[in-house]
């Protein structure tokens, strides 16, 4: 099992919090989602993560990686 953490921007309440979590639902590879929004950070665990499809789908998300 993997960990990947990505800071984004824009993640401001708990509606943005089940965007993302909805979004990266049944993305590859991903097991679980856990995103602090004080910190922006968004940590996956999983395997086979593949960091730069997943920045990709949180910028067509709105939540873009800083």
């Amino acid at each position: 099992m993997e960990q990947l953490e990505i800071q984004a921007s824009n993640i401001k309440c708990g509606g943005c919090v089940s965007n993302i979590e909805q979004g990266l639902d049944n993305f590859a590879g991903i097991s679980e989602v856990k995103i602090d929004i004080e910190t922006n950070i968004i940590t996956l665990q999983g395997k086979h993560l593949d960091e730069v499809l997943i920045s990709q789908k949180l910028t067509e998300l709105g939540y873009p990686k800083i």
